[in-house]
């Protein structure tokens, strides 16, 4: 975290000389507004999926505790509406996870303009990170964690605070860790389920996947609110610096 008299430096010194568009800093509230109504979205396909699951794993459980093993229209039907609620709940994430990593992206570059050296990873990873296999589990943690640093807005008083606690984050990405292990696990288990048992207990760890899944989406649109605010509440300072005289 800079000063405000490195903060005024570096401010006016861009100004003198002019930056790239790459790097100067810009609003991300339009991109935070609609990422935050689209994983309501994903809360919403979350609900209707638990809703639709429900009621397949309680007719499953009715038809293996039967002695009639053959297909019913209403277990039928039940499925087709659990897979729907299934496309519904990826189109949603892909919905919602396109303006999240243009936003996520925007807040990293907006966080080496005001402070580059705390930045650990390069831009790219902060849509690269999500991707790639095994460096997924932490790259956009460590991310994070720097752009939290790095916008740390002052204190009431103007005084410089090292960084908020980021408790926030930590719960944020715990929740989103035990989403996608419940989720792996509950896709293995559908997989490899050979009778109405099997299948039925493989729905009900969909229904905690999806449970947890509703609470990292909340905690995720707090992330981005949170982040938002703190970046524009540090530029709103940086340029009163900037133009304050010396």
């Amino acid at each position: 975290m800079l000063t405000d008299e490195e903060l005024r430096v570096v401010e006016r010194t861009r100004r003198k000389q002019g930056e790239s568009p790459y790097l100067r800093w810009q609003s991300t509230r339009t991109l935070a507004t609609v990422t935050v109504a689209l994983l309501g979205a994903v809360v919403a396909s979350d609900l209707f999926a638990i809703l639709a699951g429900s009621r397949f794993a309680g007719l499953l459980e009715e038809e293996a505790q039967s002695s009639w093993y053959g297909s019913t229209g209403a277990l039928e039907s039940a499925e087709s509406l659990y897979f729907a609620a299934g496309v519904v709940q990826f189109a949603a994430l892909v919905a919602a996870g396109i303006p999240f990593l243009m936003w996520f992206h925007r807040s990293r570059l907006n966080a080496e303009t005001f402070d580059a050296a705390s930045q650990r990873m390069r831009p790219g990873w902060a849509i690269g990170g999500w991707f790639v296999p095994v460096v997924n589990l932490w790259f956009p943690k460590k991310i994070a964690n720097d752009i939290w640093d790095a916008s740390t807005p002052p204190g009431p008083d103007g005084t410089v605070r090292e960084r908020l606690p980021g408790g926030l984050l930590n719960c944020w990405w715990l929740l989103w860790l035990l989403t996608w292990a419940s989720s792996r696990f509950a896709s293995r288990r559908y997989q490899d389920a050979q009778t109405l048992e099997e299948l039925g207990s493989a729905v009900s760890s969909y229904l905690f996947a999806d449970g947890v899944d509703i609470l990292a989406a909340v905690l995720a649109i707090l992330v981005v609110r949170r982040i938002t605010a703190m970046q524009h509440t540090l530029q709103e300072h940086r340029a009163a610096l900037a133009a304050a005289p010396v």
